[in-house]
């Protein structure tokens, strides 16, 4: 394993806590329907092993559940899978308070997905302890990820990467700017046209989670708005070269409109075109290229760039 890597190793185990909303017949229903990564098999035996605790109390059995009940799994240590390590030279500004990372693709920013230890939130805490992540990129994302080490900052950023007001053909406000290999784009897209996507994007089912954001079905009133915009830079062999600004910062929001238009990222082993997502497949996944690759920040003036990976140089327009 590269020095550039922590290794694969054991965690120390977490605590799961749930407060129990309304009454249930049994606890280890009342797990499998909270947690569906789960069937009631595994969980009867988590329960017979006894790592499940009830109002203080060790269960050893099933039993039901009265509303207002404290429950407590504690997981036993699992291991988690090698992940790069986040070095001070991923450093792209520092100003005391606003910290700017290029961050790594491999690398989870918090605890999600397996991944409790080997996160950029722990790796950040021993040069960095203050400083806390504003918004989340996927695993295999790399490139620009903003912090800050004061709360308010981390609070006002977090709102502006949510919903931005501006226009994406328009540098003002918060403006993302990403490149990424996809599927081949339709024959009619010219090199340096740029086309707009708006498909709203929703939860639908999903086996292993029980719902994951996807293209939304047509007329899910809760569907959330969401706002890109497509360039084609590039046309290779059985890929494109394109570079995305995203007005919203919604779920999976580039994965999901490039699928939506028929043209998923390329390698990307969950998203199918039209943008429902593969039911045997978890939003972790890898094997996409996909690289936040600047950030503008105005009033502040800031206009913030984390150097393209190698897989995305290749071919890249001056």
């Amino acid at each position: 394993m590269s020095k550039d890597w922590l290794p694969a190793a054991l965690n120390g185990g977490h605590r799961y806590r749930d407060r129990v909303q309304a009454a249930a017949a049994s606890t280890v229903g009342y797990y499998a329907e909270r947690y569906v990564h789960s069937d009631p098999s595994v969980w009867r035996e988590r329960l017979a092993a006894g790592e499940i605790w009830c109002n203080g109390q060790q269960l050893r059995a099933d039993a039901a559940l009265a509303a207002g009940d404290q429950l407590l799994w504690h997981r036993p240590p699992w291991e988690e899978a090698a992940v790069p390590v986040l070095s001070q030279h991923a450093v792209v500004f520092d100003d005391g308070d606003l910290l700017v990372l290029n961050k790594p693709s491999g690398l989870p920013v918090l605890p999600a997905g397996g991944f409790l230890e080997h996160t950029l939130l722990m790796q950040l805490r021993s040069w960095a302890p203050e400083a806390r992540p504003v918004h989340r990129l996927g695993r295999f994302t790399s490139g620009v990820l903003v912090c800050a080490r004061q709360r308010s900052t981390r609070a006002s950023l977090s709102a502006r990467l949510r919903e931005s007001t501006a226009d994406v053909t328009v540098r003002r406000g918060c403006l993302k700017v990403y490149r990424a290999l996809t599927e081949p784009l339709p024959a009619d897209w010219g090199l340096g046209e740029t086309r707009p996507i708006k498909t709203p994007i929703g939860l639908r089912p999903h086996p292993l989670l029980g719902q994951l954001w996807c293209a939304a079905l047509a007329g899910d009133a809760c569907a959330l708005a969401s706002r890109s915009a497509l360039t084609l830079l590039e046309r290779k062999p059985g890929r494109c070269l394109v570079e995305v600004k995203i007005a919203t910062g919604r779920p999976h929001q580039i994965r999901i409109h490039s699928a939506a238009i028929g043209s998923p990222l390329l390698g990307d082993p969950l998203y199918l075109p039209g943008g429902e997502a593969r039911a045997e497949v978890l939003p972790g996944a890898g094997g996409y290229q996909l690289h936040a690759h600047r950030l503008s920040l105005e009033p502040e003036g800031l206009c913030l760039e984390a150097p393209l990976p190698s897989g995305l140089l290749e071919g890249q327009q001056p």
